[in-house]
């Protein structure tokens, strides 16, 4: 039987923490595509309070989920367990994106671990609801480590890669909505 909770509690929390991985749903206002998106590393997660979370958001093919949240905020974040416990969790928000010259990133440094080489931004989500259900068609699934190919990846790219990045697949969505602005710090600008 599915659950709406108040708040993320400490339950909830402790159910977070233990996942390897969640997904990102976001779509434009209108028509368009609605995207989809896996994410992994364990430290790019953290709940800031019992109706905020935010997010690590890494260099990827594109850059959707902030297109979508300056076209209108809307976001969902969904755990899967794969464990033998089955359950899913869904957190239904609205998001906005925190770039890393801004004061607000400096407060949320301490949340994460920094040292993924594709930083771009961090999402933060104000929660409105938090629901569970079932999961009882998900498989059982083990983890045999975190995937490191996308830091290795960023590692090599030169500042003149994430610069075409910013001003190429990462200035628009698909559907043409802006994403990121043509002066948003390259990787190398963070302080870590």
């Amino acid at each position: 039987m599915a659950k709406v909770f108040t708040h993320l509690d400490d339950s909830l929390r402790a159910f977070i923490d233990a996942q390897s991985m969640f997904f990102v749903a976001t779509a434009p206002s209108e028509g368009g595509h609605v995207n989809v998106s896996p994410k992994g590393y364990r430290d790019t997660f953290a709940v800031i309070d019992d109706n905020t979370f935010a997010y690590l958001d890494l260099y990827g093919s594109g850059a959707e989920t902030i297109a979508h949240l300056r076209d209108n905020g809307r976001i969902t974040i969904m755990f899967c367990s794969f464990t033998r416990t089955s359950k899913i969790l869904r957190l239904f928000g609205t998001g906005r994106m925190v770039r890393p010259d801004s004061a607000e990133f400096d407060t949320l440094r301490p949340h994460f671990g920094l040292q993924h080489p594709g930083l771009r931004a961090v999402i933060v989500v104000t929660v409105d609801r938090i629901a569970d259900s079932c999961g009882y068609s998900v498989p059982y699934l083990e983890l045999v480590d975190e995937r490191p190919v996308l830091d290795a990846l960023h590692a090599r790219r030169t500042e003149d890669d994430f610069a075409e990045r910013i001003a190429g697949v990462n200035a628009a969505s698909i559907d043409g909505l802006p994403a990121l602005e043509s002066d948003h710090p390259l990787p190398s600008m963070i302080p870590r």
